[in-house]
Parts: structure tokens; sequence; C-alpha cells
């Protein structure tokens, strides 16, 4: 069991993607940093979600996008330059009763770059070592790194995201396959944001989930929608509105 209590609510980026402002904060905090994890916990929540991804001297930053505001890559660059988190000091200052969900960001050049350059190869002693002392859920839109985890890292969960509007029923049986211990799919996929009438019903589709053994994440419900998504059995929600879900459960 991935999640001791559900629905869990995890912060997307910390306290939300973009630069939002906590309620009293006197300030907007910025998504993947430190300070946008706290404001999470301070608000309520138990797990933060952060994207991670490589860098030109093989180290490790919290980035969301390829590219840094200035439109360099951040593969491109040593990790000191683009001013970006690295995952190694987030995970020492972050409580460690906090969990963390880390979104796997790999690269093009994984593809022709040496095995112990790819991200999975360097990311694989961090988790070994920060699994030690918090939760960890790993998750990617890559099912190679996570093959490739899988063998290495026992005992940590591994998820399966999808993109917008992947179909559910690809979504579910793929992650079921690849032997992985949740999938994580975008609000556009589950019928309520952009109806599809090929879709079976969102509580069908979560229960054949969970009889696979996976856990059901969706990710970028609104405090709207949050409740729905709540009595379909979804056992985590990644948002982005914070204070809005929370109050909405």
């Amino acid at each position: 069991m991935i999640f001791e209590r559900t629905p869990a609510v995890i912060g997307h980026r910390g306290y939300g993607s973009g630069d939002p402002t906590p309620p009293g904060s006197g300030g907007p905090v910025a998504e993947n940093t430190l300070p946008s994890m706290l404001a999470a916990v301070d608000a309520g929540l138990s797990w933060v979600e952060i994207d991670v991804t490589r860098t030109a001297d093989d180290d490790l930053v919290l980035r969301h996008d390829p590219t840094v505001p200035d439109g360099g890559y951040v593969v491109d660059l040593p990790a000191t330059a683009g001013g970006l988190p690295r995952l190694t000091e987030i995970f020492d200052a972050l409580p460690p009763d906090v969990a963390v969900d880390v979104d796997v960001k790999t690269v093009l050049e994984d593809a022709a770059d040496a095995p112990s350059r790819r991200t999975g190869a360097l990311l694989l002693p961090v988790l070994r070592r920060e699994a030690e002392r918090r939760r960890l859920l790993v998750t990617s839109f890559d099912p190679a790194l996570l093959l490739f985890l899988r063998g290495e890292l026992p005992g940590v969960p591994l998820g399966l995201l999808t993109w917008l509007r992947f179909p559910l029923w690809h979504a579910v049986p793929a992650a079921a396959g690849l032997g992985l211990d949740a999938v994580a799919v975008h609000t556009g996929s589950c019928g309520l944001d952009h109806p599809d009438t090929r879709l079976r019903p969102l509580e069908h589709s979560v229960d054949v989930a969970h009889k696979a053994g996976l856990e059901v994440i969706v990710w970028c419900p609104t405090a709207e929608t949050a409740p729905a998504y709540a009595a379909a059995g979804f056992d985590a929600m990644v948002v982005n509105d914070v204070p809005g879900v929370l109050a909405a459960l």
C-alpha cells in the first residue's frame, strides 16, 4: 500500500504549478523549490510531487520543463548554471516525515548516452539512500526507466504516468502489464473534463485497476471536481489548488 489514507492529496511541484501565493505568506512561491514544498506541508499535506531531470555535469535538479527561462536546455547546462534546486539538497532540507512523489523527466540524450550517464542510473543511488529515511513513489512517462528501477530498487513503489487524454483502457493494462504499483492519469483521460462516450464508467476503470493490484492517481483535478474523483475511488490526487481541494474533500 502506497497511501495510508485515501484519497491522499499530493502537492503538484510543491504547493502547485507556477508561482502560487499561499494564504498569509506575503508573496508567491516558485514551483519545485523548498519554500513551495514547505508551504504545502504547512497547508496540511504529507505528500509532495517534484520533477527531476539531469544536467550536463551528471547532477540531478528540480525542473519540469526541459529548458530554463532563457531557453537553454537543462541537460546542456551544469547544475549551478540554471539556478535550479539540486535534488540531494531538497531531500536533505525536507523533513523526513514528508513523503515525495519523484516524477522523473528523462531526456532525449538518454537514448544515446552511455548507460552510466542516463537519468535512471544517476538517480538510482540517490533514491536508494533516500528510501531509508522517507516514503517515496517514483513516477514517469518513460516505462523503460521504470523497468530499470524496478529491477534495482525493490521496495520503492513505481507508477506509470500517462499524458493528456491517454485512454484509460490503455493506461491501466499497460501499468499492470509492466508490473508496476500505480497508474497516474490526467483528468483529461477520465471523462469528467472531456466527455468520451467510449469510456467505461470511471468507477469501473478504477475498480479494474484495483483488482490488477494498482493504486490509481489523478493529476490536476480542481477543487470542484476533486469530490467526484474521491467518489470514484482514486487513491491519490496531485493538485495545484492545495487549500481548495483540501476544503472540498
